[in-house]
């Protein structure tokens, strides 16, 4: 294998024509720099220099890998600069809008655990269910669930694979039951959410069998314009949500709510960090979108 080491000391030999040279400026010992170009020569199977007792000159074959040698480590020491500029632009406030029941419970925690680790990044925090106006309101960065048809924004995917489950608390299913089916649904006490005064109660559905996906009509006794408290309503055991994975990960989890009929896909809610410019993917957004991408293959 290929040393950098060594590598250095060739291009350095050559270009100052000794190796006792080339040790001082490297700054080790002639037996060490005479080492390293004896490895190289035995990796690559070629002798590079020409050493008489009083002269050292590169081969025709030293003169070809030297410059592929220049090259190697120049690209080396790009790659070295460039992330140490972005480990020195890992600051600075990012203003960010996130849904109430992901935010407050999945995402918040995970922002702290980016802040602990890069301590120069300040967040001002929007939390709604309403989608934030990017190009009115103070936001640079949001967090939004579904398909991004936008061609004017930039939307990084964060969780494409997420989806609605069922779920519904043990103390509900001990009282009402389970399904054994979608049809089943209609008899039992469904936790609307609405949003924009529209309530969203026809739950779409995938089933595995390829011929397309089926919508239910439901209905309960609650409804709210926050997503967080129907998650919290199914917890209490008030009912049966139709909810992001991602918001009741946490829950199902720690058994206080139970998926039901899991065989059947639930629609598509793909999570995505969403921003309007390209200018606006600095190197912390970057980290960030990296983080948020390997906290959720965790869940």
């Amino acid at each position: 294998m290929l040393r950098l080491d060594d590598l250095t000391v060739f291009v350095r030999t050559a270009d100052l024509g000794s190796l006792s040279a080339a040790a001082r400026s490297l700054e080790i010992s002639p037996a060490l720099a005479s080492a390293a170009l004896k490895r190289l020569e035995t990796e690559l199977g070629l002798r590079l220099f020409a050493r008489t007792t009083r002269s050292l000159r590169l081969t025709d074959e030293g003169e070809q890998y030297l410059r592929q040698a220049r090259e190697a480590l120049r690209l080396l020491k790009e790659g070295r600069d460039n992330l140490m500029q972005r480990m020195e632009a890992q600051g600075g406030t990012l203003k960010i809008a996130m849904p109430s029941d992901l935010g407050r419970n999945v995402l918040l925690p995970w922002l702290d655990k980016f802040q602990a680790r890069y301590p120069k990044v300040h967040y001002q925090i929007s939390v709604s269910d309403r989608q934030a106006d990017m190009y009115r309101q103070p936001v640079d960065l949001a967090l939004r669930y579904g398909r991004q048809d936008d061609s004017s924004l930039i939307a990084m995917p964060i969780a494409p694979d997420n989806r609605r489950v069922l779920a519904a608390s043990p103390d509900y299913l001990r009282k009402h039951g389970g399904l054994a089916s979608l049809d089943e649904l209609g008899r039992h006490n469904c936790l609307c959410y609405a949003l924009d005064d529209v309530v969203h109660d026809r739950w779409t559905f995938h089933p595995p069998d390829g011929a397309g996906p089926v919508t239910v009509a439901v209905r309960g006794d609650r409804c709210a314009d926050d997503a967080d408290l129907v998650r919290r309503w199914a917890v209490a055991g008030a009912g049966i949500a139709y909810k992001s994975r991602m918001d009741l990960s946490e829950d199902l989890r720690a058994g206080r709510l139970q998926a039901l009929l899991p065989d059947i896909p639930g629609e598509p809610t793909p999570l995505h960090l969403v921003c309007t410019h390209r200018s606006q993917v600095t190197p912390t957004v970057l980290l960030l979108r990296d983080f948020l991408r390997a906290q959720y293959q965790q869940m």
